[in-house]
């Protein structure tokens, strides 16, 4: 249900359950926790997540749950919230390509990865009102943050589903493409990134993690910037760097 491959410096992390919308049970949070730690420990230099089928993710796998002996936090703290740290702390820069369904914890998974680039068809949203449920995974911080107060409930009580063009219209993800080439750009910006100074991106990676977190104001998080910039002078891409551009060549990074 979980595959990964490892080619040029590019992990990819595929959930390849298409005749159930890639839902995921707990075995395959299992497995995909896994696969990030194995991607991890290979040390790639950027890794995508994609979803086989017609959606990237409709959520949970809810086909063999009896909600009388439901374990909710279990599934939701025990697997979900340590699965979604481990995304989002990944050491290299990650992107997914997002199509179809994009719900409940298939939106956490997005919600964790640095670059989300959707396709058209992406349905975002919140139809767990039908279930007698309530969005999870990060789904209130994002709308919150992202689309106020009363749209974040209109969305929640309505259960309307947003396009991939309405997402990145409000600010939710990175950029939208038609269907047929979501996964080709979200391979692409992953390749490019192989090439860059990767110690740099995870300062900023860390930096957009603490500004958001912490709601960090100006002079913090100028004061971090000033910080990063500093220890960035001791890696190997930082000198690279500069003597590309006094030499006027291209620079050539090692993630170094």
């Amino acid at each position: 249900m979980i595959d990964l491959t490892i080619a040029d410096d590019v992990a990819t992390v595929t959930l390849n359950a298409p005749t159930k919308l890639n839902a995921l049970d707990e075995q395959a949070l299992r497995d995909l926790d896994a696969a990030y730690a194995e991607a991890e420990a290979s040390g790639v230099r950027a890794l995508v997540l994609r979803g086989e089928g017609r959606a990237f993710c409709a959520g949970r796998d809810i086909s063999g749950v009896d909600p009388r002996d439901d374990d909710v936090l279990g599934y939701l703290d025990g697997l979900v919230t340590p699965l979604l740290q481990r995304m989002a702390r990944f050491p290299a820069p990650t992107f997914a390509a997002a199509h179809g369904a994009c719900l409940g914890v298939g939106l956490g998974l997005l919600i964790a990865t640095d670059v989300v680039y959707v396709a058209e068809s992406a349905k975002i949203g919140s139809p767990f009102a039908a279930l007698g449920a309530t969005l999870d995974s990060g789904g209130h911080a994002l709308f919150l943050d992202r689309l106020g107060a009363h749209r974040t409930l209109d969305l929640i009580y309505t259960g309307r589903l947003m396009t991939g063009a309405e997402a990145v219209t409000a600010g939710l993800f990175s950029r939208v493409l038609a269907d047929d080439e979501v996964q080709e750009a979200t391979a692409d910006a992953a390749a490019t990134a192989t090439l860059g100074p990767t110690a740099a991106f995870l300062a900023s990676k860390r930096l957009v993690a603490r500004v958001r977190d912490e709601r960090l104001a100006l002079w913090e998080s100028i004061e971090l910037e000033n910080a990063a910039q500093a220890a960035l002078c001791d890696t190997e891409d930082y000198r690279e760097g500069f003597a590309a551009f006094q030499q006027k060549r291209k620079p050539e990074f090692r993630g170094r």
